[in-house]
This record gives C-alpha cells, sequence and structure tokens, in this order.
C-alpha cells in the first residue's frame, strides 16, 4: 500500500514566477512579501502584486505560503505585527500559510492571526521527533526538515508525530554549506546577513590561504590551477528517488530557488509533476520514464546533482573544487502572454499586409528571425519551432529582440499557447 501522495511545492521569485509554477505542476507555490523573508535580494512581492497571485494560485486549486523565516531582532518585531496583520487582512486572497522559523515571529504571527497555518522553516534546525513535537504543541502544522537528515531518520520522526502532522523537506536544488542555513559567513566577510534575508553567497567565492608573516603571497587551497571553491556543494536533485521519498512519510517535496528563472520552475515543477503522477499510476510507469526525467531535469541550470544527506554523510564527492558556475544547457527567452490574429507587414511594400497568428512575450535574452527555438508546453512536449517573423509592440517588423524585457510579437512555424515557454538550446554549454 503507497503512502499518501505528496505535495508538489515550487518557489516563485515574482508573479510571472508563480504563474508559471502554478500552470506547470505546481500542488503549490512559496512566496516571499517585502520584508522577514531569507531571500531579500529576490524580486519578491508587493502588496497588490501577492493578491493577484494569490488569486490566480487559487483560481487553479494551488495554494501561497509566505516566508517570514528571519531569525528577528528587537527592531524588527514592531515591522513583523503590522506585516501579518496586512497578510490577514488581505481577504479574500489571504495566503495559506506563514513559513516561520523564530519563535517571536511564531508568537506575533499567532496573537495578530490565530487561524492562519503555521509551518516551521529549516531555518529552526529540526532535526528531530520531539522538536516536530514541540512545534506541533505550539500549534504549527507543518515542519521542513533540516538539510542535514537522511530519509531513515524522516522515517523515525514520522513513526513518533501525529498522522495529522505534516513533513516538508527539500528535494531540489542548491545546498546550503552551513547547518540547515544558519551561516555567518555572509555577515562576517561583507556585514550582509544570511539569517535575515541578505546573504551574498560567500560559499560560493573562490579561496586562498595565506600565511601571517608573507602578506599578499596566497596559496591555492588545491590541486588544479583553475581554483578552490572549498564550500561550493553540488546541487541536490532527488528525480530518481520517489519511492524512497514517498516511503520516508514526507508529504510536501520542496524546491528550492526563489532566486531563479521562469525556466529553471517551469522545468522542475514539470519534471517532477510527471514523475510523482507516474509513480502514482504505477512504479513500473516511474521507472519506465526515468530517461526523460533525467534528461529533462539536466536541462535547467545546476551545479552537477547530489542527494544530500539522504542516504549517507556527503564526502568530497558532494563538492565542486574547481568552479562555481552552473551548467546552462537552455536559454530562457520568454512565455506566451496570449496569441492573436494582427494584420502585420509580411512583404517589401508597406501596405502589404496580412492577418497572421502571432504570440505576445516579453523577450528575456536575444534571439533573431530564422532561429530555431523551443516551445516547451506544461504536458511534457518539446516542439522544435522557427522564428519566421518578429514585430515590436507596435507592428513594425523587426529582425532580432536585442533590449531585455522587450515586448515581441512571434510568428513561429506552430504557434503555442498562453502560458506556454519559449526557450533556444545554449551552444556555449
Amino acid at each position: 500500500m503507497k503512502n499518501r501522495k505528496p505535495e508538489l511545492l515550487i518557489p516563485a521569485s515574482s508573479l510571472e514566477v508563480l504563474k508559471t509554477a502554478v500552470i506547470y505542476g505546481a500542488d503549490a507555490v512559496y512566496i516571499g512579501g517585502e520584508a522577514f523573508g531569507l531571500r531579500a535580494k529576490a524580486k519578491n512581492f508587493t502588496k497588490e502584486e501577492m493578491a493577484e497571485g494569490i488569486a490566480f494560485a487559487h483560481a487553479h486549486g494551488v495554494k501561497v505560503y509566505v516566508t517570514a523565516n528571519i531569525l528577528a531582532h528587537n527592531d524588527d518585531l514592531e515591522g513583523a505585527k503590522n506585516y501579518f496583520e496586512e497578510l490577514r487582512d488581505m481577504q479574500p486572497e489571504a495566503c495559506d500559510a506563514l513559513i516561520i522559523s523564530d519563535p517571536g515571529m511564531f508568537t506575533i504571527a499567532k496573537e495578530v492571526w490565530p487561524e492562519v497555518e503555521i509551518h516551521i522553516s529549516t531555518q529552526a534546525n529540526n532535526t528531530n521527533y520531539q522538536t516536530y513535537l514541540f512545534w506541533w504543541n505550539m500549534g504549527a502544522k507543518r515542519v521542513v526538515s533540516a538539510r542535514e537528515l537522511s530519509l531513515q531518520e524522516i522515517r523515525t520522526i514520522r513513526d513518533h508525530i501525529p498522522e495529522e502532522m505534516e513533513i516538508e523537506s527539500f528535494i531540489h536544488g542548491a545546498m546550503c554549506i552551513s547547518y540547515s542555513g544558519r551561516c555567518l559567513l555572509s555577515s562576517f566577510l561583507a556585514g550582509r546577513d544570511a539569517n535575515r534575508g541578505a546573504c551574498t553567497h560567500p560559499c560560493r567565492w573562490k579561496y586562498a590561504v595565506m600565511e601571517e608573516k608573507r602578506p599578499g603571497e596566497y596559496f591555492p587551497v588545491e590541486e588544479n590551477e583553475r581554483g578552490t571553491y572549498i564550500f561550493n556543494s553540488k546541487d541536490l536533485c532527488m528525480i530518481e528517488y520517489i519511492p524512497e521519498i514517498v516511503a520516508a512519510g514526507i508529504d510536501s517535496l520542496k524546491i528550492e530557488g526563489r532566486m531563479k528563472t521562469a525556466l529553471y520552475v517551469a522545468t522542475v515543477a514539470r519534471t517532477y509533476r510527471k514523475a510523482i503522477d507516474d509513480y502514482f499510476t504505477s512504479e513500473e510507469t516511474y521507472r519506465s520514464n526515468m530517461d526523460w526525467y533525467k534528461e529533462e531535469i539536466s536541462k535547467c541550470t545546476y551545479r552537477q546533482f547530489t542527494t544530500g544527506f539522504y542516504f549517507n554523510k556527503p564526502t568530497q564527492e558532494t563538492q565542486i573544487y574547481d568552479s562555481n558556475t552552473y551548467v546552462n544547457e537552455y536559454i530562457y527567452l520568454g512565455i506566451v502572454e496570449e496569441t492573436k490574429e494582427r494584420n502585420v507587414v509580411t512583404g517589401q511594400e508597406r501596405d502589404d499586409k496580412q492577418p497572421l497568428l502571432l504570440a505576445r512575450i516579453e523577450q528575456r535574452n536575444k534571439f533573431s528571425v530564422g532561429d530555431d527555438i523551443e516551445i516547451m508546453k506544461p504536458n511534457g512536449e518539446n516542439i522544435p519551432v522557427k522564428v519566421l517573423g518578429m514585430y515590436d509592440e507596435n507592428l513594425e517588423p523587426v529582425e532580432s529582440c536585442p533590449h531585455s524585457k522587450q515586448v515581441i510579437w512571434l510568428h513561429l512555424s506552430e504557434t503555442p499557447g498562453q502560458y506556454d515557454l519559449l526557450r533556444v538550446r545554449n551552444i556555449d554549454a
């Protein structure tokens, strides 16, 4: 007998990415407002964008969780109270849960909004079932497991907590070098507090050693002239282990990436959506499609893959010592906002016009007429197409779109649908 089907929880850095996550398979999305989350450098959501995003998600049967998971200082508390009041008063478009790590923030949220569902962030270092029971008794519905737990440890937690209590665990994305994200390195080196949302990611920097009596003389900590990235972990990927994850009793499968693009979100959401659904159809179906999952998941940015702590303690094999850059096999071009028949110039003469079915996008990277690109559809199809024509916002023909966020109308060899994503293979990858 299989356990209950887990939720697929996808990150969203902006309204565009939220809509992408919803369309490409999320059961729930997590977002940050303009304060109190751990991704201060993400675009994040204004109050108006949050209301629109929540309404869009709810219309598609998808939940929205709002992060407020900083480790708060005294000066944060009054603002947190006002923030939770604003979130509460957004009815009928209020979020479905708050993600919190700090007991003070938890207390304020409960006082201001007693009925809100609260999820305890991985930032709270949730490593044992007594911690889970503590938060359950305080009124939390869900606890996010620490990154340092194995699947066996999570199974033990499941066996010791109430059945209706939920476990959420990260299954894909960047791994933090610090213990469940509690890191002082950014504060020390850059004066920006990772625990208050301002991490500068110094774990991805290049390091060397300097001897005290020889200032300015640097000695690399490696055996390779390309550099040393001694804290640079590979990315987590559990696409091959859905049965093991389900057997451990995890209720929500969380994807990391509130700083990532719509292409990353669409790729990861669509791939894990299919893998989960296939497994709950039959394990044979899941196993037979494994090559597709692995091929597709590698089409988003990543730093090589690891299974983290889930099966054993990480070793030197889970680190990348010679580079801190992503593998980037595809380039994101834009999302189709609408398709519409428009009268446009199709020949040499200005009055030589005819109606064409065009797709409107807000361009994210340059491409040109004649390029071979790909339509990535939510249902799993990838359709190669040629760019036959390109028109600016005034429907004037252009040969390329060099300006970021330029509105472009496209005539493609096959017409895409609304919310289809356009991408092109990165020839430099």
